[in-house]
C-alpha cells in the first residue's frame, strides 16, 4: 500500500465514544467519509441517531449503542455486540469527556473523581474492552483524545488537567503492552476546539479563552475541521510506525 491509499479507511470499522455530539459525532463522520463504518457510544440515544444519520449520509454504515464509559461491564457488552454485528473491530476513538471548571479548593471531591471516573477510567474500561479483538487479529488504531492540559497546567481546571494527564500516559503504557500485537495507541493533544458544546463558554469566559489564544503562534482557537486531519492519519495506516505519542494540534500553544 502506498501514497494516498495508506490514509483509507474502506472496509475498515470504527468505534466511537462520546459519539453523541461535539468531537464525537464530527470524528465520526470524519471516520465514514474515510471509508469506515461507524459505531457510536453514548448515553443519549436522540444524539446518537443525529450523528448515525450524517454517517449514513455518507454511504457508511452506522450502530449506535447507549452505554455509559464509565461502566466497565457496559464496555464489554458494547464491543461484543459491535464486533457480532460488524465482524471486526480496527479504530477506536477514546473520546468520551467531560469537564469541570472550578478551582482545586472550590470543586467537590464527588465532581473531581467523576471527572476522573468519565476521562481517565472511562478510557481504561473502552480499552480493555475494545483492544481485545484488534490483539486477536493482529491489527489496530486506538486514539485518546487528550489536551494541551495533558502535559501542562490551567487556573480553575485541576481536575481536567489531572485526567487528561492520566489520559497521556495511560495511552503511553498500552502503546508497550499492545505493540507486539499491531495495535497501536496514541493520544491527540488539543488545544480549546471550538463547537455547539463549548461555544457558550467561550463566550462566557472571554478572558480565559484570550490567553489562549494569546500564547498561541497562529492566533485563534481551534474549529473542528483543524482536528480532523490528525484523527485520520493517526487511524490509518499511514501511522503504521507511530505509538505512545501525544499529537498536539494545538496552533502552535505547546511550542514554547
Amino acid at each position: 500500500m502506498t501514497g494516498i491509499a495508506r490514509f483509507a479507511l474502506d472496509g475498515q470499522v470504527a468505534v466511537v465514544t462520546g459519539g453523541g455530539g461535539g468531537l464525537g459525532s464530527a470524528g465520526a463522520l470524519a471516520l465514514a467519509e474515510a471509508g469506515a463504518d461507524v459505531a457510536l457510544i453514548a448515553r443519549n440515544r436522540a444524539k446518537l441517531e443525529d450523528a448515525a444519520r450524517a454517517v449514513e449520509a455518507t454511504g457508511r454504515r452506522a450502530m449506535i449503542v447507549e452505554a455509559d464509559v464509565s461502566d466497565a461491564d457496559g464496555m464489554i457488552a458494547a464491543a461484543t455486540e459491535i464486533e457480532a454485528a460488524f465482524g471486526r473491530i480496527d479504530i477506536l476513538f477514546n473520546n468520551a469527556g467531560i469537564t469541570n471548571p472550578q478551582s482545586v479548593l472550590d470543586i467537590a471531591p464527588e465532581d473531581f473523581m467523576r471527572i476522573l471516573d468519565v476521562n481517565v477510567a472511562g478510557a481504561f474500561h473502552a480499552i480493555r474492552a475494545f483492544a481485545r479483538p484488534m490483539i486477536a487479529r493482529g491489527y489496530g488504531r486506538i486514539i485518546n483524545m487528550g489536551s494541551i492540559l495533558s502535559g501542562r497546567g490551567m487556573a480553575n481546571r485541576g481536575a481536567y488537567c489531572a485526567s487528561k494527564a492520566g489520559l497521556a500516559n495511560l495511552g503511553a503504557a498500552c502503546a508497550f503492552e499492545f505493540g507486539p500485537s499491531g495495535v497501536t495507541v496514541n493520544t491527540l493533544g488539543a488545544t480549546v476546539i471550538v463547537t455547539d458544546l463549548n461555544r457558550e463558554l467561550v463566550r462566557t469566559q472571554p478572558e480565559l479563552y484570550a490567553k489562549v489564544v494569546q500564547r498561541t503562534p497562529l492566533g485563534r482557537l481551534g474549529e473542528v475541521e483543524d482536528l480532523m486531519g490528525a484523527l485520520l492519519f493517526l487511524a490509518s495506516p499511514a501511522s503504521g510506525f507511530v505509538t505512545g505519542q501525544t499529537l498536539f494540534v494545538d496552533g502552535g500553544y505547546t511550542a514554547g
